[in-house]
């Protein structure tokens, strides 16, 4: 639950500091948590740290496709915005591997489950829980898919 007092502390300092941006982007993030207590069920528990992570990832991965969107529409504002929102996201999130280091693990995983290129999904799926919220499973895919072939 430190993650969520985290948060938590961070919402009351921008609220304080009458940021509503920042304010705005904790509020949704906290609202984001919800959805998912009451998806997965866990209302009365709530969600641990790990859980956490995972929604703000799908948060960021939001982001990452809003500004996409938003720069191939010529709309710099809105994807400025969006940039804002995701860096303050990340924040949240443990430090992410660097290519280098992601492929050394996936490497580790191939040679370990004797994996082959028909095994990309099981590779995926393994890399993905050994790093957690350390990488996007976008990029975990891409050099998957790199490495096999």
């Amino acid at each position: 639950m430190a993650l969520l007092e985290d948060i938590n502390a961070k919402l009351k300092e921008a609220m304080l500091a009458r940021d509503q941006f920042l304010t705005g982007v904790l509020r949704d993030l906290k609202s984001a948590f919800t959805y998912e207590e009451v998806a997965k069920g866990k209302r009365e528990e709530g969600l641990n740290d790990e859980d956490m992570q995972a929604v703000i990832a799908r948060e960021v991965k939001k982001r990452d496709d809003a500004i996409e969107i938003y720069q191939s529409a010529g709309d710099e504002d809105r994807a400025n915005k969006e940039i804002a929102e995701k860096e303050i996201l990340m924040g949240f999130l443990p430090e992410q591997l660097s290519d280098e280091e992601l492929k050394s693990i996936i490497n580790e995983v191939i040679k370990e489950g004797g994996f082959t290129m028909q095994d990309m999904g099981r590779v995926i799926g393994a890399v993905k829980a050994k790093v957690g919220a350390q990488a996007d499973g976008a990029k975990i895919a891409t050099l998957v898919k790199e490495i096999l072939q």
